[in-house]
């Protein structure tokens, strides 16, 4: 099993998660973070250090972002990996409990770290 960077990420994008992640399987996009399903070992220790709660367990990922589970999948493919946190967006605060954030997401790669 691996986990899943869902929804409350996008335009928050906290990496508190990655410092925490033993191997190294989150990739950064432009206003989120996905991680790797074949790298990731099913630790959970990034799932508490997510201020957001978006980080699920693949098999209790909330039906309405069930597409998170493919999304993570494509992403962690060609987006690079981040192993060290960085300030969250300008915009975290903003965003942090806004809801239906999905068409906000934004495909292009970050830059990694």
């Amino acid at each position: 099993m691996a986990f899943v960077v869902c929804e409350p990420c996008i335009k928050c994008k906290y990496t508190s998660c990655v410092e925490v992640c033993p191997v190294a399987c989150f990739h950064e996009g432009a206003n989120m973070l996905v991680i790797d399903p074949q790298e990731c070992i099913d630790c959970a220790v990034c799932v508490d250090e997510c201020p957001v709660r978006a980080i699920y367990s693949i098999d209790e990922v909330p039906e309405e972002w069930r597409e998170y589970i493919q999304l993570n999948a494509t992403y962690s493919k060609f987006w690079p990996i981040i192993r060290n946190n960085k300030p969250a967006s300008s915009e975290a605060e903003e965003f942090r409990n806004v809801k239906n954030k999905r068409g906000l997401f934004d495909p292009t790669p970050g830059t990694g770290n």
